[in-house]
């Protein structure tokens, strides 16, 4: 048979590209027959992907892809703490900022990775194992479906730190949520829990991932209780605030992570996928795809291009804060930065210098 891989025998240097056995239905191995797991390695920086792991990630996606022997896809992160955290934003300050013509480059890599999602021939399954933020969110909306652990969240964080979240969420969020609460994630850049992710539609089922002596129990920092409350809203997913957070604190701590539901769920799901005809899967998951792929195929060609000059101002300025910034304090000050533009200031070294917090500590200690 003619082999069809893009790079034949590809040696993946910054992901972990794994085959693990299909499951049938008695939870036995099937001969032959395979998931491809595609992990982002990088949990020392929240799995945040640089330029040559976006760019393997594509290429194994095109690998599993052409694969006859794969069923599904998994596309997951190392550890407990983070599925992905975005583009990595070291390489962002220290390379791409005030460099656009290389982030153009840059975002032609992401921009193949989000295709090689939304065309892949087989169906693509996020695996959350933690937060999935920026452009984790991104990716992750780009899937097929997710199943998520309970202490994961999920969010936006582009207006906050100097982008608009282009790679996917202004097109993907909408149709998953809604179009009120897509304003209210990508705009406001407010965090979700799990729970708010599952009632608004964003995952397909969440689990637990902690184990307090010898038993699951839930997120302590999220109210999964629902109730109303006295402005008649429904209380369901929030964060909790005040003595009852710092209650949650003091179980997390106890607790030690488990993500062994996580990964039962997952091969629960990849044998039911087994268990279909292939070619109909593969029709019904691209006719569903359309609807993603119309908005992304769009705007993803011109969103790339204004990302790139964005890199002279806004990410310029923002992404250096979040790098170099103190660690309490990563955000340039917005306030300031509004009235200089209002005055006419142009976008200059002046400018950054006064709304950027490592220069105003590199100040202080003098």
């Amino acid at each position: 048979m003619k082999n069809h891989a893009l790079i034949p025998d590809y040696t993946f240097e910054h992901i972990r590209y794994e085959l693990r056995p299909a499951i049938d239905s008695e939870g036995k191995a099937v001969a032959g027959l395979f998931n491809a797991w595609i992990v982002l390695d990088n949990p020392s920086q929240h799995n945040s992907y640089t330029t040559d792991m976006a760019r393997e990630i594509g290429i194994a996606l095109r690998q599993a892809s052409m694969d006859r022997r794969i069923v599904a896809c998994v596309l997951t992160g190392t550890g407990h703490q983070s599925f992905c955290t975005g583009g990595n934003t070291k390489e962002y300050a220290e390379y791409y900022a005030g460099n656009p013509q290389e982030y153009k480059q840059y975002m032609r890599v992401f921009n193949d990775m989000i295709d090689g999602i939304l065309r892949c021939d087989k169906p693509v399954i996020n695996r959350v194992n933690g937060m999935r933020i920026a452009g984790g969110q991104e990716i992750g909306m780009a899937c097929d479906f997710s199943i998520a652990i309970d202490t994961a969240r999920f969010g936006q964080a582009g207006p906050k730190h100097g982008s608009a979240p282009d790679g996917g969420s202004t097109d993907f969020l909408p149709l998953y949520v809604g179009f009120a609460h897509a304003m209210e994630s990508a705009v406001l850049c407010e965090i979700w829990s799990a729970h708010r992710a599952l009632l608004l539609g964003l995952v397909n089922e969440i689990v637990p991932v902690l184990r307090l002596d010898g038993q699951w129990i839930s997120n302590p920092l999220v109210v999964t209780d629902r109730y109303m409350d006295e402005f008649g809203r429904i209380v369901f997913g929030s964060f909790r605030t005040g003595p009852e957070l710092e209650e949650a604190k003091r179980i997390l701590a106890r607790a030690t992570p488990d993500l062994s539901r996580l990964d039962a769920a997952i091969e629960a799901l990849c044998t039911k996928l087994l268990l279909l005809m292939p070619d109909c899967v593969s029709k019904t998951v691209n006719g569903l795809r359309k609807h993603k792929q119309r908005h992304w195929d769009l705007n993803s060609v011109t969103n790339r291009e204004w990302l790139s000059l964005n890199m002279m101002t806004e990410a310029r300025a923002g992404f250096r804060a979040f790098n170099e910034g103190p660690r309490d304090h990563r955000e340039v000050d917005f306030i300031r930065l509004r009235q200089m533009l209002a005055e006419g200031h142009p976008w200059d070294d002046e400018l950054v210098r006064a709304i950027s917090p490592q220069y105003q500590t590199q100040g202080a200690a003098r």
